[in-house]
């Protein structure tokens, strides 16, 4: 049985009439998560985990069809039956589980199994069919613990402090940011930037409580953040805002920074590799896992990720897709963060 199709407007289910992250207006979609590569706008109705909700009605609209369901939730669709588990990606991912004629299929999304303290940690779904990303499926890619790389992060901020710097931490605002903030959390006063704050109030309409942080102002007291913790988003690297930060020291928060030379990308002066997404062992584990009979690997090493996959005995087609890259400092940017004047701080 074959119960997804991969298709020019994206994920579809031809039993339920339904797509999973389309990239083009449809009538029904299924939302993993709120990043703007899987959630876009002009669908006729989304369907998406509760806290995925006000993200949506924030980046999208506020008078969009939206239904929301919690993890282990189940509605049917056409006879197919709909169930979002936890992906542990950023706050409200979900990984959605299609069952149809006793089939199950589980669309990821994006996915780590580290527990971040924030999102629902990851929960493994058996299926006989898995569609997984492969961002970091290369052998390099390996995670230092939550532990270890907020301890390096707290530490890069004292050194700042004794030279009087500030420290000016760059991340996607959406999961990245609020990674950012348990990290740094009572280390010192944080200020982040207005689109970072949106997100944020959004997560709090659902209860989510996020560390204590300013909303960054460089135009009334630029002195406010003098030896503070700035945080902004990937669209700001070159922008005037920084520049008007004093005395700043800039980090580069992405899983990328594990590789030693993309450190120096435009400059930064520091790169932590925090990511949301899986290193290549925890590729691997939730994959095994899963014990599916095929696996599609979509954005990112997809035809090495899956070639192996074939090497180890495990079913596997590398498939072409439209979603993006949030750990990029230069690229898979939201459309809200394209959006922003780079010579002001709105």
């Amino acid at each position: 049985m074959k119960l997804i199709e991969f298709t020019n407007k994206g994920i579809y289910c031809p039993q339920g009439g339904f797509y999973i992250d389309p990239w083009f207006p449809v009538d029904f979609a299924v939302i993993t998560h709120g990043h703007g590569d899987h959630a876009r706008w002009g669908m006729g109705h989304y369907l998406c985990h509760h806290f995925t909700k006000p993200i949506l009605n924030k980046r999208i609209g506020e008078d969009i069809s939206v239904q929301s369901m919690e993890y282990g939730e189940t509605i049917n669709k056409n006879g197919v039956k709909i169930t979002l588990f936890p992906a542990g990606h950023i706050i409200g991912s979900a990984q959605i589980r299609l069952e149809y004629k006793g089939y199950t299929t589980v669309v990821s999304g994006d996915y780590k199994l580290q527990d971040d303290g924030l999102s629902t940690p990851f929960e493994t779904v058996k299926c006989n069919e898995f569609v997984t990303e492969s961002t970091f499926g290369l052998p390099i890619y390996n995670w230092l613990s939550v532990e270890d790389i907020s301890a390096q992060m707290r530490g890069w901020v004292l050194q700042n402090q004794a030279r009087q710097k500030t420290s000016v931490f760059v991340g996607y605002s959406l999961g990245k940011a609020q990674r950012i903030l348990k990290a740094l959390e009572n280390t010192d006063e944080i200020f982040v930037h207005s689109s970072i704050v949106r997100l944020n109030d959004a997560l709090s309409e659902v209860g989510i409580i996020l560390p204590k942080h300013k909303p960054l102002n460089l135009f009334e007291n630029p002195k406010e953040v003098q030896g503070k913790i700035v945080i902004v988003p990937p669209a700001l690297l070159d922008s005037n805002i920084i520049k008007k930060i004093p005395d700043s020291a800039t980090a580069i928060c992405s899983g990328w920074m594990q590789v030693r030379g993309s450190r120096r990308w435009r400059s930064a002066d520091a790169g932590f590799a925090v990511s949301d997404h899986a290193d290549w062992k925890d590729l691997l584990t939730a994959i095994k896992a899963t014990e599916a009979e095929m696996v599609h690997v979509t954005h990112g090493f997809t035809h090495v990720f899956s070639k192996y996959l074939n090497e180890i005995g495990i079913t596997s087609d590398a498939v072409q897709t439209q979603f993006g890259n949030d750990e990029d400092p230069g690229d898979g940017r939201s459309d809200e963060e394209l959006t922003v004047k780079k010579d002001q701080d709105a």
